[in-house]
């Protein structure tokens, strides 16, 4: 996995967002640095939702705040429909602001406890002079109403007298007042009960579709990204690893990685007992201090020598789905002359650096 690459980017789409060469990095102690997103590429067309997935620490919501420019990227591009996001500064950039909006994690600590419902959801529009007075209440009257939330019974009261899913509803209207192109969902529902997250996930498809939406949906549940996702990303260590439609990387994931996340879905029937331990073992390296090559050799049990002295570059495995792996798991696309032959995969677990 772990590798770069941008041939499942698409030249013939009208890209509400496209992401290139995308790379994070924060200062650490003894001059070091922190590689929390390493050039990663993607791109959504209008009215699409890209699943980004992953376990804890991958950098999926690092890449979603490099994307708000919230901090900016070290380096890379940010396209937002034709405006190269990474070369605005000040005035310039806070314009744009009203088109990419955020859906955070937190959906309690993301609202003002001092403000009442009605002073949260409008005060974009009151941020940006956007109608009169009156068009304004009507605005959020409507959106409140829009999200399943009683505008009148809501409109007073603070966010402290709502449950979480009913916050996330809030913020939800907040998000969607503006009428943005681009939203990214940062695990919104990965704080909430069950029952509540479903509510939740058929609420950001109908303002999809009533408000035209594109999403950047961030979470580690890949069940739950199956679902609302036309194309999924897989994220590990800064890296993306493999790329396509959920129906083909769900039913035949072509990195381990992606295999080992797949297999890691609990069954909910007592009668089904729990899969063969994971492919991967040992414990996730250090964004500090990587590892060479493919970031994800040292738990992976099919990784050789050369995993660790060359990066995997994203292949074709089919017009649907892409992967960064010399060895994967189902046959690639023919490349040119140069590329490796890598569709003999080791047979065993013992290859290389694995652990």
């Amino acid at each position: 996995m772990a590798g770069s690459g941008s041939s499942h980017l698409r030249a013939d789409i009208d890209a509400a967002l496209r992401i290139e060469n995308l790379v994070v990095e924060f200062p650490a102690p003894a001059r070091k640095k922190v590689s929390a997103v390493a050039n990663i590429s993607f791109d959504l067309a209008k009215g699409e939702t890209l699943g980004l997935v992953g376990e804890s620490g991958c950098g999926k919501s690092t890449t979603g705040r490099a994307i708000m420019q919230l901090p900016a990227p070290t380096r890379g591009s940010v396209r937002l429909g034709d405006t190269e996001l990474t070369s605005l500064k000040g005035e310039s950039l806070r314009q744009t602001r009203p088109r990419l909006q955020m859906i955070f994690q937190d959906p309690i600590s993301s609202l003002n406890p001092r403000r009442t419902v009605h002073q949260i959801v409008e005060e974009p529009l009151n941020i940006w002079g956007i109608g009169t007075q009156a068009q304004r209440a009507a605005k959020v009257e409507e959106v409140l109403g829009a999200v399943g939330i009683d505008p009148v019974l809501a409109a007073g009261r603070r966010p402290h007298e709502f449950s979480g899913g009913q916050c996330q509803r809030i913020s939800i209207a907040r998000a969607v007042i503006t009428e943005p192109s681009v939203i990214i969902c940062d695990e919104p529902v990965s704080a909430l009960d069950v029952s509540v997250q479903a509510q939740i996930l058929n609420l950001l498809e109908d303002m999809k579709e009533r408000y035209g939406l594109t999403l950047v949906f961030i979470a580690h549940d890949l069940a739950v990204v199956k679902n609302v996702s036309d194309r999924v990303a897989v994220m590990y260590l800064g890296k993306m690893c493999e790329f396509g439609s959920p129906d083909r990387l769900y039913s035949s994931p072509a990195h381990p990685y992606t295999k080992a996340l797949l297999d890691s879905i609990p069954i909910p029937d007592p009668e089904v007992g729990p899969k063969p331990a994971a492919l991967t073992s040992g414990e996730l390296p250090s964004p500090i201090d990587p590892p060479s090559g493919c970031r994800f050799r040292t738990r992976c049990p099919y990784a050789q020598e050369i995993c660790s002295m060359v990066e995997p570059q994203m292949q074709m495995v089919s017009p649907d789905q892409h992967v960064a792996c010399h060895f994967p798991l189902v046959a690639t696309q023919p490349q040119d002359a140069t590329t490796v032959d890598l569709t003999k995969r080791p047979s065993g677990g013992d290859g290389g650096d694995a652990v």
